[in-house]
């Protein structure tokens, strides 16, 4: 029993491990991918592992007075990820899919606004993978 315990134990830490080493690389090439020099990333990775029809949120904060740049992606491969921004009403700022799958979005802040960032895989490209969201802000 326990050798049977440690064998499943061992099986999902290989997992865990693996599932992570593939977001790396999917952040790594979305920020060489879609930031340039003008764009600072903010530190923050926002990611998910998906399957299926599974959609991630995320809340972040913009700050008046600053252009920003959300990028998404969820393979090596450009607009393979859907993703919203929505204010706090729920009103669509950027639909991703409105803008033909476009893989990032500029977009200047007046105010200070928090925001809902909501991500889900294009089901014709994909079954399972990593979303992730990156944020950077011009310089």
């Amino acid at each position: 029993m326990k050798k049977i315990f440690a064998c499943i134990a061992l099986l999902f830490t290989i997992g865990v491990f693996n599932v992570n080493a593939q977001c790396d690389t999917i952040a790594n090439f979305c920020h060489q991918n879609n930031f340039t020099v003008e764009y600072v990333s903010d530190g923050q990775n926002y990611r998910a592992f998906l399957f299926g029809d599974q959609e991630a949120e995320f809340e972040t904060t913009f700050f008046g007075g600053v252009t920003y740049r959300i990028a998404g992606c969820t393979g090596f491969s450009q607009g393979d990820l859907i993703f919203t921004v929505k204010d706090q009403d729920n009103n669509v700022l950027f639909d991703s899919i409105e803008q033909k799958n476009s893989p990032y979005w500029n977009f200047k802040v007046e105010n200070t606004i928090t925001v809902k960032i909501s991500a889900k895989l294009d089901d014709l490209e994909n079954t399972s993978g990593c979303a992730t969201i990156l944020i950077g802000f011009k310089q």
